[in-house]
């Protein structure tokens, strides 16, 4: 098999089952208080990618500096990522979600140019502004023509910022620490936190897991260790591996995943306006990501070297 091609083919299949774990959570959040199930969802995450380390012998504690980043990482990319993801979903549709949720490489790569000063041209900024239409076209269009902003999307479009800004430290952190442990770590701590949050916020929820149906607790289960404890463990293992420009490429197949997950499961309806949305934004991110740049990049190698540029 060529160089990379196990991680691509491993790529798309985490792009599949984070496509799909979008109707999922949908499913979770009508039959159970949002942030109570977001909390022990991604608990069970977090133990799970655990169990896989100790196994494996790579658990070990974070010096002072790296726990810093790890709290804040946790903070982003957990606590205000998943609240409001599933806070979103119970007021909008998993259609609607999936498409927004697709703006994420744009968004991270748009923080950096600003964040960071990194470098960008016309045809990045033509893409940030092709994703942003995308978005909008979204919120504002939906599923029923043109109406009033649902408060659901704008929710599901905070956690994406979020999760993008927690990219940024995560690509910093990462150099010291094993991607996959620091997941470990961002999971357990920022589900502690919603644990927290949830007893607040739903005080009685934890009773409602007594109730639900053997087809939930599968989507619990199939969401918490699938898509979120071996999908982000192996997604930033081959981060190391490939680099992330190369790894969020892929990110633009979780909307398309996302869209048929939610015909099949939710039996929602696609209409046009969502197609123009998903359209605008993959063709924003192919630009905003500088993914067709090294496409053409890459293209120019001789096929006798191995990608050289995967290894940024």
């Amino acid at each position: 098999m060529p160089q990379n091609t196990k991680y691509y083919l491993s790529l798309l299949l985490i792009m599949v089952f984070w496509g799909l774990n979008v109707p999922l959570v949908k499913i979770l959040v009508e039959n159970l208080s949002p942030v109570t199930m977001t909390a022990f969802r991604v608990m069970t995450a977090g133990l799970t990618v655990f169990i896989i380390l100790m196994i494996f012998k790579l658990v070990r504690l974070p010096t002072k500096k790296e726990a810093k980043y790890i709290l804040l990482g946790a903070f982003l990319n957990v606590v205000c990522h998943h609240y409001f993801l599933s806070i979103g979903l119970k007021g909008t549709s998993g259609t609607n979600a999936g498409i927004i949720l697709g703006a994420g490489p744009i968004l991270t790569t748009l923080i950096a140019t600003v964040l960071i000063k990194k470098k960008t041209n016309l045809q990045r900024w033509t893409g940030f502004l092709l994703g942003g239409a995308g978005v909008a076209v979204t919120i504002l269009v939906g599923s029923n023509g043109v109406s009033e902003i649902n408060i659901g999307d704008i929710y599901v479009f905070l956690s994406i910022l979020t999760q993008a800004f927690s990219f940024i430290l995560i690509s910093k952190l990462a150099k010291t620490l094993d991607p996959r442990l620091l997941t470990g770590y961002m999971l357990v701590i920022g589900a502690s936190a919603l644990m927290i949050i949830g007893l607040i916020t739903e005080p009685g929820a934890v009773n409602e897991f007594a109730t639900i149906s053997w087809q939930v607790w599968l989507a619990f289960f199939t969401s918490a260790i699938i898509a979120t404890a071996l999908g982000h463990m192996s997604y930033n293992f081959i981060i190391g591996k490939i680099g992330p420009a190369e790894a969020s490429i892929f990110l633009n197949f979780t909307p398309f995943f996302a869209l048929i997950g939610s015909v099949i499961m939710l039996g929602e309806k696609v209409t046009p306006f969502h197609l123009i949305g998903l359209l605008l934004i993959v063709a924003g991110v192919l630009l905003g990501s500088g993914a067709l740049e090294r496409g053409e990049r890459l293209g120019g190698e001789s096929s006798v070297t191995p990608l050289r540029g995967m290894e940024k």
